[in-house]
């Protein structure tokens, strides 16, 4: 089984924007955060199935380091709303998104934490199921 998958280079940033609501992009790609939060949900689906014994196998499948694998599956510790919000996310707005800021906030146990976290990344403004 082959894993293929494209990484796009860096693009330089420019004037940032405050976003409300996740908006779904064009017909094109999806940002690059939100199909690695896909692959994650879709490499988990497949060791759960028993299509893949375990994750040692599934990263040699994928010609990626174990580590790069508990890196991407570490983004299926996000709070629900979080990885719905990234998901949706339009590619515009995804640049003020980074895997290692969402990383960081999947560390973190509990799920409103986590919100909190999120809700403070630069220059972000988004609403991810929080009732006050």
């Amino acid at each position: 089984m082959k894993i293929e998958f494209t990484v796009p280079f860096r693009r330089v940033l420019t004037a940032r924007k405050l976003l409300g609501e996740p908006v779904p992009g064009p017909q094109g790609r999806a940002p690059r955060i939100a199909r690695l939060l896909a692959l994650a949900h879709k490499l988990d689906a497949m060791v759960r199935s028993g299509e893949i014994c375990d994750y040692a196998q599934l990263a040699r499948l994928g010609h990626i380091s174990p580590a790069r694998l508990t890196q991407i599956m570490a983004l299926l510790h996000l709070a629900p709303t979080i990885q719905e919000y990234v998901l949706f996310l339009a590619d515009a707005d995804a640049r003020f998104i980074t895997e290692l800021g969402l990383r960081k906030i999947a560390r973190e146990p509990l799920w409103d934490r986590q919100r909190e976290l999120f809700e403070r990344f630069p220059k972000l403004t988004c609403v991810c199921g929080r009732t006050e």
